[in-house]
């Protein structure tokens, strides 16, 4: 090393060549000073007394050669050797009250050091800034690995170790600031910026080290540790709450968090805690860095990952937010929460369940987050939309049907920008249709493997009913559309832990447009159907059809789709008299049943021809119960009508009146007149001529025979039976 070194280094601060300091340069300047120490603890080690400002030596300490091996010659004067700590310099006081102005003036611009900030995240003291930095410099600059070897009196040892440390900051090693400067839970260990060597070695022996991830922080690399990136994400700004539950969730958040620092945010139906989080962080002016516990699952040693990412939180000013918490295994909890206490920045825990006393020795602050309404999923839509797109009526439509989606924010922000990239693709603008798309494509991926889904493909023209019927399926759409209002805003919802949830029987002869209402239902809501198949959720097992059938409604609240479950009546049945053990186990499936359909958040249907069956505990929980009434006459020829539909090309005998004719001869329901028409298709396309009343006569011989019901041919008309 040079002696101009210390003073002139390229790109220090104050010097030409750079529009202004970065982080390395700080660094740099600062370990100037760390240089001019080591110079006079090395002049002082070879004697040369004049360049380390300290009186003459004794000659047995002139060994050109001492710090490399002990002679015989050396050893009787190895106490005569120069020991303590280094006295006071007052050159080198005044360069480190030149270089601190200029820290002072960068940070009056906004533009602190990284070390500066560092020392008022972590609390370091003057003499924890001059350790670490000490420890550092073998790290930063390659000079300093063999000045360390010869000092330690040890060249395989590179690493500052306590013992120097303290004698280059001028602190004599028997004094309390020494142990309590390397204490455990000091600030430099504490915070996980020092790590000291081998406990076995004398206390002034231990090699210290500087984790590389701080290194690289003060030198001014703040990318995420490739270690890290499975489970810790630096979140972007949130979009504006606006001014409902969640935002007021969050202001109370945001106030909790100014005293607490530990708080557990309970996860609601819609994964609005989150965003919640983040939206009270960032008012307390910290980014937000991300931990997902379950990526650390399956660590074998998961506190060493954990405390990773609370340091990389304090290097860069973050507020972490970390869940779920609700795993599995308490014991994996506490391993994973143990290092998230007693944090120094603030911490937000997510999760579905209600907190475990067992999980922390220190408990946090509870607060439940509310479900996203739908006025604020639609500003959350809309402002992706616009950000991507522009403010368009199309986007304030799609908006609105995004809506109808219970979505996180999170979610909505990834589905907004596979609509746009898709409408892109296709060269279409970003409407309704492109966010309904993308809004399928990611809902409901894991109720499809318990559920068989059905794309709805109907509407309320498809739906031939008496008026009474039909306006209960209206009054269905209405309650799960205001629900939120009704329910929430206008505190309509009743205690007892119930849902938001919206439930109705349907009952009737089969083939009266159940299933049918069901689909049209499902698509004025722009919602997928999923029927439950019972063949995949009863099992002889006792208890493993509950199990099935929690799985179903687990995922049906998170995606917010229509639950239908077709022959309810083979669930939802009555409760027996016990008279063995199956009759308890039967009883209990059905209580347990009556509970989940009350804390159900979605749109649950039930469908059954024998109503007469269905427990009464359930009909008290229903919302609706609508009854399908066999059609008449009138009914019976618009069904006839439409399930022949404006396709099907039809002979000069199929008029109306012979569609009334088959009306008033035939007391047929919709479903089996859907049969019929589709049976007398078949029969004319094979003929290659269109549709004839003759083939519609030949299917309904079929569909009657196929029930086992008597047909008079008697009532055949004299002019369809020509």
């Amino acid at each position: 090393m040079t002696a101009s070194a210390a003073t002139a280094r390229p790109g220090a601060p104050g010097g030409s060549g750079a529009a202004g300091p970065t982080a390395a340069h700080w660094l740099l300047a600062r370990l100037a000073l760390v240089e001019t120490r080591v110079r006079r603890a090395i002049a002082r080690r070879t004697g040369d007394a004049a360049a380390a400002g300290l009186p003459d030596l004794p000659e047995a300490a002139l060994d050109p050669f001492q710090g490399l091996y002990i002679s015989d010659d050396l050893a009787p004067h190895l106490l005569d050797a120069p020991a303590g700590p280094l006295p006071p310099d007052p050159a080198e006081d005044r360069l480190a009250a030149a270089l601190r102005a200029q820290e002072d003036a960068a940070a009056a611009v906004g533009a602190a050091p990284p070390l500066r900030r560092l020392a008022e995240e972590f609390c370091l003291a003057p003499l924890d800034l001059d350790i670490l930095l000490i420890a550092l410099a073998p790290d930063a600059d390659a000079r300093f690995e063999r000045c360390y070897g010869y000092l330690n009196d040890d060249i395989t040892c590179r690493h500052a170790t306590t013992g120097l440390a303290l004698a280059l900051c001028g602190v004599p090693s028997a004094s309390a600031a020494a142990r309590r400067a390397f204490a455990a839970d000091a600030p430099l260990r504490a915070g996980g910026l020092l790590e000291t060597g081998d406990t076995s070695r004398p206390y002034l022996t231990r090699a210290l080290r500087v984790p590389d991830r701080v290194t690289a922080h003060l030198l001014g690399h703040d990318s995420l540790p490739a270690a890290l990136r499975s489970a810790v994400t630096l979140l972007s700004p949130v979009p504006p709450l606006g001014d409902g539950p969640a935002a007021r969730t969050a202001r109370h958040l945001t106030r909790l968090l100014t005293r607490h620092r530990l708080v557990h945010l309970r996860e609601s139906p819609g994964d609005a805690a989150g965003t919640v989080a983040e939206a009270a962080l960032e008012a307390l002016g910290r980014p937000v860095l991300r931990l997902d516990l379950t990526a650390l699952d399956h660590e074998a040693h998961p506190g060493g990952p954990v405390r990773a990412a609370v340091l990389e939180a304090r290097l860069r000013g973050c507020g972490l937010l970390a869940g779920p918490v609700d795993l599995p295994d308490s014991r994996r909890v506490r391993d994973l929460l143990a290092p998230l206490t007693g944090l120094p920045i603030p911490v937000v825990l997510t999760g579905r369940q209600p907190w475990d006393a067992r999980w922390t020795a220190e408990p946090p602050v509870l607060a439940d987050c509310p479900p996203l309404t739908d006025p604020e999923r639609a500003a959350l839509w809309r402002h992706e939309l616009h950000a991507r797109t522009g403010p368009t009526a199309a986007t304030e439509q799609a908006a609105a049907v995004g809506a109808r989606y219970r979505l996180g924010p999170h979610r909505i922000r990834a589905v907004a920008a596979a609509a746009c990239r898709q409408a892109a693709a296709h060269g279409t603008p970003v409407d309704a249709a492109a966010v309904q798309a993308a809004a399928r494509a990611w809902n409901g991926s894991a109720l499809g493997r318990l559920a068989r889904p059905v794309r709805p493909a109907v509407g309320w023209p498809d739906l031939v009913l008496p008026e009474r019927p039909y306006e209960q399926l209206r009054d269905l759409v209405r309650r799960v559309r205001h629900r939120d209002r009704v329910l929430g805003q206008w505190r309509m919802r009743p205690g007892g832990g119930r849902g938001r949830g919206v439930s109705a029987l349907f009952s009737g002869g089969s083939g009266t447009g159940k299933t049918l209402a069901a689909e049209v239902v499902a698509a004025d809501l722009g919602l997928d159907l999923y029927v439950v198949d019972l063949a995949t959720v009863v099992d002889k097992y006792i208890g493993e059809t509950e199990k099935h059938l929690e799985r179903i409604f687990t995922e049906a609240d998170a995606v917010n789709a229509v639950l239908l479950f077709d022959e309810a009546d083979a669930v939802f049945g009555r409760r027996t008299a016990t008279q063995d053990a199956h009759d308890r186990y039967a009883n209990t499936g059905t209580s347990y049943l009556l509970q989940r359909l009350e804390s159900f958040d979605g749109l649950a249907l039930l469908t059954t021809n024998m109503p007469a069956n269905i427990d009464p505990a359930f009909l008290r929980r229903l919302d609706l119960v609508v009854h399908f009434p066999a059609p008449d006459e009138a009914q019976r020829q618009v069904l006839w009508d439409r399930c022949l539909g404006p396709a099907v090309p039809r002979a000069d005998d199929l008029d109306q009146a012979a569609l009334g004719a088959l009306a008033a001869a035939f007391d047929l329901p919709g479903g089996a007149i859907r049969c019929c028409a589709v049976t007398a298709a078949y029969r004319a396309a094979d003929c290659g001529r269109p549709l004839a009343v003759a083939d519609l006569l030949a299917a309904v011989r079929e569909e009657y025979a196929k029930l086992g019901r008597y047909l008079d041919e008697t009532r055949f008309p004299a002019a369809m039976r020509r």
